[in-house]
């Protein structure tokens, strides 16, 4: 887990429940019920931004916050709401800091590798394709040696030096060996990674800009339907 990361989680999870404290100083009363329906639907959105950015948009936890976050009723219970929102939030607050949330470690590393490939996607329109191809690569490569440790697929090789990282069309070999993604997406690795190491060996004038763009968008659905 990249504990870098999961701490701006706990941030932007601690950020949203700090909110309270604002509530509190404007409130009548100690359990925080009795404020203006706005005050509410400002913790709300600020938790239910938080609860995404940690889990994802179709986690257990986001769609029980969703539901929870629409006050129901002829007369809208915002209060209600809140609670249960805050609820959900500190449950997934707790489970993220003991590391018990199932999928921490895959959205963590998600995250991570999205990141670059917003980089990538950046380097791209500015118009600096082979830097954005570069990157590219490198996310789907960390992505399968991250797949590797997850279906037991060794990312290292015995050399007379010692052991060495395995190369990438290696480890996309045998992940599809272990039945890790289809053939298709064994394929569609094989040619991204062309296009990267033409990237790499200077040879620039083998690929376009729109097949740059294909590479990214192509890495970014891979990873999310192949979480490590």
């Amino acid at each position: 887990m990249h504990t870098a990361l999961k701490q701006q989680f706990l941030r932007q999870i601690d950020d949203a429940l700090a909110y309270q404290n604002v509530m509190r100083e404007k409130g009548k009363y100690d359990d925080l019920s009795g404020l203006p329906s706005w005050e509410y639907e400002r913790f709300i959105t600020m938790a239910l931004a938080a609860i995404q950015r940690v889990t994802g948009a179709d986690s257990v936890y986001m769609q029980q916050a969703n539901d929870a976050s629409k006050p129901k009723g002829a007369r809208a219970d915002y209060y209600s709401s809140f609670k249960t929102v805050l609820s959900i939030l500190e449950s997934l607050r707790e489970a993220l800091a003991a590391d018990y949330l199932e999928s921490a470690s895959s959205l963590i590393h998600a995250s991570v590798f999205a990141d670059f490939l917003e980089m990538s996607q950046h380097l791209l329109d500015e118009g600096y394709k082979d830097a954005g191809a570069i990157i590219a690569g490198s996310s789907l490569e960390g992505q399968l040696r991250q797949l590797c440790t997850k279906f037991g697929a060794d990312p290292t090789v015995t050399t007379a030096s010692g052991l060495s990282p395995k190369k990438a069309d290696r480890m996309n070999a045998d992940l599809s060996a272990k039945k890790a993604y289809s053939v298709l997406d064994q394929k569609n690795v094989t040619a991204w990674l062309d296009l990267r190491n033409k990237a790499a060996h200077g040879e620039y004038a083998k690929y376009t800009s729109e097949q740059v763009g294909l590479l990214i968008s192509g890495i970014r659905d891979f990873i999310i339907r192949n979480p490590a």
